[in-house]
């Protein structure tokens, strides 16, 4: 069977490209290939090849938007048993039926492990299981117990891994051949871009590049030299205040590039909650000055000065106090970006630079609005293609522009249509321009007000632009912290537009040229139709192919690259490698010597490393043979694994080990989102998954175990809902227990030390916490560090104690009639109330309990009685003194003492 035919998407495989595919479905193996050459080709082959009723075959780690494309590529092939998915909308019930019907399916990581542990995946006829994402596939995560899982069962099937991210593996011990142990596989295939045969491959069908190296202009390149200073300094003291601090990798040049939020997290996570105020800010600081860096090439000169002016009025309604902001190099980039966008003639400039005019009416400026450079460059570009279509005899060549985001692809839109002038203009008036003329009315109407008076009439009239003007200086600020707080990298400029100039792109009275800020799948920005020119983001899509499916629908002849992006330059060389008759120029526009360039250039490098690691790894590597797990003797695949220092009883009753019945726990469906059920499996336990509605774990017949994070349980203090959870396995089980875990990497602690107070408060977490093991006497909690240890926690808990029981369990929900400790003897509500009387405690409660039927029963006891009942006279005269003591309140309640006289 020749299954190798070609994709409607990216045509016939390519030499290399084959050979990936013929090396990996010979050998089980974790397939390592170089970002944008095309993983997600050699995975749609795999499909293709399993996509019959003869073979089942799961694809994990896969997103919705992916499996709609792959199962559409299978579609346009004419493939007739096309992939299906199984989510909760299909039955357990019908799951079975789904599974046996074969072909490939693609199963959410949460019912596959329910299916496995419940036998109702048929384990034994699947065929093997496609990992898209092997990089994501660490110890103790879903994907790595479903493998774990399906190797126990299955000693057969195949399983192979794809992954186009060779820098995850750069970082920690050994981490390729933990992934590798994970996913049970021995081989490691390596394809870099640097490879022989790839190189081979596509240097002999290059598509013809031009580089064009835009030089920014003087203000851009002093605004950047000032901003790249400014991150020198917080740098430098980022490293005085916290000395241990890796210096080589938080260098300048890292700190441009996009895994600078990891690595800073990774440094100081673990001590995050000891660190000062001023780190913090420095760190808050550096995500600021990124931005910063991203909107000064990104965008245009009013667009950062928007920016700027809205840093520095949050600092003025915020407090914030980056310090920054009065360094020279501050200073000297605020005069640099206003320079940009507008001028004010000499006899103005006696004015401090960031001081407000007394009267901004007197001061007209002169309209600057520099154009970006990199406009300038496309706008050559366009007429370049225009002459060379208009001279060739074929069909004219069409045109797709890509730039970095959304907002970029908006403005690009703009002013390829009515040019640079229209769109600053416009721009500076609806944004800068309509803030001061505000302000400029408002102190007016100030002036007017305390001068000669001013008529009722004008004064109705200026009111609206005043409260404006309040509006639309406080908008920025709101949007400066949306957009710190995000990860700048995929579409930080859409998040951190001013509002005004979001309002901007809404009045717009062209529908086509409106911001599209959520894209369809097959969205774009079609720009003319002779010849047809689409501009397309490199990122911040909903679909992750959308910009596969415009490449192969419009099929261009000409691609320029506004922005650089390394997987798209590499997904571009294979789309001309395929089509080696059919002609593709690219037009690289790059500012030169600018941080953009320097941000591509070490991000290329990154790579470039990571696989040289890589291949060192794999040349010292030693792998077991027992790896794959095809035997039992893989001790990845033991369970009930003793730990390293227990000291086990080796005594065997009658010289014989009694055969011991497995031991279980009753888990919640929903708990699969984490590692432990994972653990516990491992540790030896059986996992039985039902749906509880009180508690996430039951141990034995009266032991209920609630699990939180530490951030699940501040947020469960603050609303409440830990109550209401501890209320009902409180009444439900005899030994409630409340599990806190946390991260032994990340300490934390829930109230600073300068934070205890004396007295318990209701706004204060530990004072809540407090309060929580006060109304529940028997409630346990238990702090655990890590889920492994949990695990062992669980196993000890278990010993030498009845088993659960999963009917019974699932039986007990919030409005259930039963108390499982002793419900034939009272009700909850009466129960509660006894307990919150004065004198009776968890240890008596009993034998009052036994001793009078209900409240009116204990009272009708005299004083003596309760003392002989509760074995101690001081709680018995409490109690009998709260049933018989009136209140002393005055005026008419002085008529029920005389009525109700103490006994």
């Amino acid at each position: 069977r020749d299954r190798s035919g070609g994709s409607n998407m990216g045509g016939p495989l390519l030499e290399f490209e084959t050979e990936m595919f013929l090396a990996l479905f010979g050998c089980d193996g974790l397939l390592v290939a170089a970002e944008g050459m095309g993983i997600d080709r050699i995975l749609l082959q795999f499909m293709r090849v399993y996509s019959e009723q003869d073979s089942l075959v799961l694809l994990l780690n896969t997103s919705p938007p992916e499996q709609e494309y792959f199962t559409e590529q299978l579609r346009v092939e004419g493939v007739t048993h096309l992939p299906r998915t199984v989510t909760s909308d299909v039955p357990s019930t019908e799951r079975y039926n789904v599974y046996t019907e074969g072909g490939v399916l693609f199963v959410t990581s949460r019912i596959l492990v329910v299916d496995f542990l419940t036998d109702r995946i048929p384990a034994h006829l699947i065929s093997g299981i496609l990992v898209y994402r092997a990089h994501k596939i660490i110890e103790s995560c879903q994907e790595a117990f479903i493998l774990r899982l399906f190797r126990q069962k299955n000693k057969t099937g195949f399983i192979k891994a794809f992954t186009d991210k060779a820098t995850a593996f750069s970082s920690g011990f050994c981490q390729v051949e933990r992934v590798m142990r994970n996913l049970f596989v021995k081989k490691l295939y390596l394809w870099p871009r640097f490879q022989v045969s790839v190189n081979t491959a596509l240097d002999r069908h290059k598509p013809e590049v031009v580089e064009l190296h835009v030089s920014l202009t003087p203000a851009m390149r002093a605004i950047q030299s000032s901003i790249l200073d400014i991150m020198s300094a917080c740098l430098k003291e980022l490293k005085r205040y916290n000395p241990t601090l890796e210096a080589e990798d938080l260098s300048l040049e890292n700190t441009l590039g996009n895994a600078f939020e990891k690595t800073i997290r990774h440094y100081l996570d673990p001590l995050w909650h000891q660190l000062g105020a001023k780190t913090k800010a420095l760190v808050q600081d550096l995500k600021v000055l990124r931005v910063l860096l991203l909107y000064l090439t990104q965008y245009d000169c009013v667009t950062f000065l928007n920016l700027l002016e809205s840093l520095r009025s949050s600092q003025k309604i915020f407090g914030s106090n980056s310090g920054w902001l009065f360094l020279d190099s501050s200073t000297s980039m605020f005069v640099n970006a206003r320079s940009r966008v507008y001028r004010i003639p000499e006899s103005k400039k006696k004015l401090k630079v960031g001081a407000e005019p007394e009267k901004p009416k007197s001061v007209k400026r002169e309209l600057v609005l520099e154009k970006s450079p990199k406009w300038e460059a496309l706008t050559e570009v366009l007429q370049e293609i225009e002459k060379e279509n208009k001279s060739s005899q074929y069909e004219p060549g069409r045109v797709l522009i890509c730039a970095s985001d959304d907002r970029t692809c908006a403005q690009l839109q703009q002013y390829i249509r009515h040019g640079s002038d229209w769109l600053l203009n416009r721009l500076y008036s609806r944004t800068i321009g309509k803030r001061d003329s505000a302000a400029a009315a408002a102190v007016e109407l100030d002036s007017h007000k305390k001068g000669k008076g001013w008529h009722k009439k004008g004064a109705k009239g200026k009111e609206p632009a005043q409260k404006k003007s309040k509006k639309s200086k406080s908008r920025p600020s709101l949007t400066l912290t949306q957009m710190v707080g995000m990860e700048e990298t995929d579409g930080a400029a859409r998040m951190g537009s001013s509002g005004d100039e979001d309002k901007l792109m809404e009045e717009d009275e062209d529908e086509e040229e409106q911001l599209k800020l959520d894209l369809s799948s097959d969205a774009y920005y079609g720009i003319v139709k002779e010849p047809l020119t689409v501009i397309h983001p490199l990122k911040g899509c909903t679909d992750p192919h959308s910009l596969t499916r415009v490449l192969h629908e419009v099929e261009p002849g000409f691609v320029v690259l506004y922005d650089a992006e390394v997987s798209f330059v590499r997904q571009l060389e294979i789309y001309k490698a395929c089509r080696p008759g059919k002609p593709l120029r690219v037009y690289f526009l790059i500012y030169g010597g600018s941080t953009e360039e320097q941000k591509y250039l070490t991000a290329l490098s990154k790579e470039k490393k990571a696989f040289e690691h890589l291949i060192r790894e794999k040349a010292t590597m030693v792998i077991p043979e027992e790896r794959e797990g095809r035997e039992d003797t893989n001790l990845d695949l033991a369970r009930n694994l003793e730990p390293a220092n227990s000291t086990t009883n080796t005594r065997k009753a009658g010289g014989q080990e009694q055969p011991k019945e497995p031991s279980r726990v009753i888990v919640d469906m929903r708990e699969f989102r984490s590692e432990l059920p994972s653990l516990l499996h491992r540790r030896g336990l059986d996992i039985e998954p039902v749906t509880l509605e009180v508690g996430d774990y039951i141990l034995t017949a009266d032991t209920c175990v609630e699990r939180k994070s530490v951030s699940d349980l501040i947020g469960s203090l603050q609303s409440g809902r830990l109550y209401t959870q501890c209320l009902s396995m409180t009444r439900y089980y005899r030994k409630p227990v409340l599990l806190i875990e946390f991260d032994p990497a990340k300490p934390f602690s829930l109230v600073a030390r300068s934070d205890f107070r004396h007295e318990i408060s209701s706004n204060d977490i530990s004072s809540k916490l407090t309060l929580l093991t006060l109304h529940f006497p028997r409630l346990r909690i238990l702090w655990c560090p890590s889920p492994h240890a949990t695990a062992e926690l669980f196993f000890e808990l278990k010993q030498g104690r009845p088993e659960p029981n999963a009917a019974a369990a699932q039986a007990v929900t919030a409005e259930s009639d039963i108390v499982a400790e002793s419900a034939e003897l009272y009700n909850p509500g009466p129960y509660d109330f006894l307990l919150k009387m004065p004198g009776v405690n968890i240890k008596n409660y009993r034998t009052l309990i036994k001793n009078a039927d209900s409240l009116a029963d204990l009272a009708k006891l005299s004083q003596d009685r309760l003392a002989e009942i509760l074995g101690n006279a001081n709680n018995a005269k409490l109690l009998f003194e709260f049933l018989h003591n009136a209140a002393d309140v005055p005026a008419p309640a002085q008529k029920t003492k005389q009525t109700f006289p103490n006994v």
